[in-house]
């Protein structure tokens, strides 16, 4: 009898052992795959965010249709241009009062062009046609983009965002840590259910991951 409650008693304190070393074990595994799968996520989203920015520059929109995107960056040039101030007499100041008026005025000159895909992807066609797919081995997802206007007075604002749902990006992972890692909030962690850049509800082009991550 002694026996059976001696092996009792070692099972249980065997299981407790188990028990404590899951509790440890799970959340530095969950850690090392999050923090091994995040930042390659956010690159595509940086990259994402450039080309936005640069439709944004040249055409006055951002740009919702990724394929449409594509396109863009294939044909749109940067113009380089220089800036300089200069005097220029005030014709219509002469005219009126026979007195010689200057005015400062700033001219930028055109200098040359350079196209979009060879200035933000160093002509690397693969890099920003791929940059919407989720690059994590197993996930046959897109990143979602969305691009639109909101209003901020009497003017509309362009506006975009682009997202992954953390759970996809944890596809594989324990669904009780998901969960956890959804209500996360630190000024150190990605706050919230997705790693986003821009936002469909207010002008920011700032991505919501901690500078850990690089730029927001």
């Amino acid at each position: 009898m002694r026996l059976v409650i001696q092996l009792l008693l070692w099972a249980v304190i065997a299981f407790l052992a188990w028990l404590t070393f899951d509790a440890v074990y799970r959340p530095i595994q969950f850690n090392k795959v999050k923090e091994q799968r995040y930042p390659k996520v956010i690159e595509n989203l940086k990259d994402i965010r450039a080309a936005e920015l640069a439709h944004k520059e040249i055409i006055g929109t951002f740009q919702g249709d990724f394929d449409k995107l594509v396109q863009f960056i294939d044909t749109a040039e940067f113009a380089i241009t220089q800036r300089r101030d200069t005097t220029v007499l005030d014709e219509e100041y002469k005219k009126n009062y026979g007195v010689d008026e200057y005015i400062e005025k700033i001219l930028i000159d055109t200098l040359d062009f350079v196209s979009v895909k060879d200035s933000l992807y160093k002509g690397n066609r693969d890099r920003y046609t791929s940059m919407i797919n989720i690059p994590i081995k197993g996930v046959d997802a897109k990143i979602e983009l969305e691009a639109g206007s909101i209003q901020k007075g009497d003017n509309k604002i362009p506006v975009f965002e682009a997202k992954v749902a953390k759970s996809v990006i944890l596809y594989d992972q324990d669904k009780q840590m998901i969960s956890q890692e959804n209500e996360v909030q630190s000024v150190e962690e990605v706050n919230g259910r997705y790693i986003s850049v821009g936002s469909m509800e207010e002008v920011s082009t700032s991505g919501n991951w901690p500078q850990t991550y690089g730029d927001q």
